[in-house]
């Protein structure tokens, strides 16, 4: 029948138009290839680097250093903590492992040590017991356990009373424990209530515990360190369970040029196998100072640089 196409040659045709099809396709790609993606992007008014980019911008690098990326991250929130508040405070994280050492604040600044001395009055001890130059009989052991877990000050007092020499404790402090610029504070008694150091001098006295000390007494005092009562849990102890702390806490209202303050301190170690040995201190300037700042700025810093909860869980002292 005229006007009509025989099955044969309609096929024919079809594939005739797809063949023809394939090969505008293929031109248009190749013209695409020469002409570089971001001359077609131009072409279509589409910006460069838009979100259709078959390649994302890389992220920025980390340099190698002795910590790693999210440790620096966390140490530079620790930092703006620091410059974020009045007075002088200065606080230092070493890292037994590798023997990188950060620090933040005033490194240099002397502070009122509180009760922390009672760590190193009770490594003295032992020391000297375990070198039978003293005898510690159970009323003594029972002082020494209550100067750490509830930083019992007539327990310190007994047993300084008892054998402490006040220069060579001193001296025992600088040449054998690091504490460099540890010393007593002018116009007071020399005792252990009235010394003055820095964060990096009671990181030292922590790292002769944990990498000198008998191995028998370092256990001792880092279980009495770990089991503290809840006087003592802020500071250290806010790098969180999971690591495993312990802390010395001290906190005291002191004079300096006739004016009446708050200090807080706090030394310990926190991390598998006792990694991290952990100081910090805090002048707080008069007026307006009060012993919940004090706690709560020292335990707020610990956790920024472990990555724990902040603000941070604490059990404030009472104020007296």
């Amino acid at each position: 029948m005229r006007g009509s196409e025989s099955p044969h040659r309609r096929r024919s045709r079809s594939f005739a138009g797809l063949v023809a099809l394939g090969v505008v396709v293929i031109l248009a790609a190749s013209a695409i290839v020469s002409l570089g993606l971001g001359r077609v992007r131009a072409i279509l008014g589409q910006p460069q680097g838009s979100a259709t980019s078959a390649t994302a911008a890389p992220e920025p690098s980390c340099e190698p250093g002795p910590w790693d990326c999210a440790q620096r991250t966390r140490f530079e929130a620790a930092t703006a903590l620091v410059t974020k508040q009045t007075g002088h405070i200065n606080m230092v994280v070493r890292d037994r492992q590798t023997g990188a050492v950060w620090s933040a604040g005033e490194s240099t600044y002397i502070i009122w040590a509180g009760s922390t001395p009672k760590l190193a009055v009770a490594a003295t001890l032992l020391e000297q017991a375990r070198a039978r130059e003293i005898t510690l009989d159970p009323k003594v052991r029972g002082q020494i356990d209550a100067a750490l877990a509830v930083s019992d000050n007539n327990a310190a007092d007994a047993l300084w009373n008892r054998y402490v020499q006040p220069v060579a404790f001193m001296q025992r402090l600088r040449d054998l424990y690091g504490m460099k610029t540890a010393t007593y504070v002018s116009g007071f008694p020399t005792r252990w209530g009235f010394i003055k150091c820095t964060s990096s001098d009671l990181a030292a006295l922590m790292s002769y515990i944990l990498d000198t000390l008998d191995a028998e007494d370092r256990a001792y005092l880092i279980h009495a360190m770990r089991t503290v009562g809840a006087i003592q849990m802020w500071g250290v102890w806010s790098a969180g369970a999971s690591l495993w702390p312990g802390v010395k806490g001290g906190w005291s209202q002191e004079k300096d040029a006739g004016r009446t303050h708050w200090i807080t301190a706090t030394v310990g170690f926190a991390g598998p196998d006792e990694r991290y040995v952990v100081a910090a201190m805090y002048h707080q300037l008069p007026g307006g100072d009060t012993i919940d700042h004090g706690v709560h700025v020292l335990s707020d810093l610990v956790a920024t640089v472990f990555g724990a909860p902040v603000p941070a869980p604490v059990v404030v002292p009472d104020n007296q």
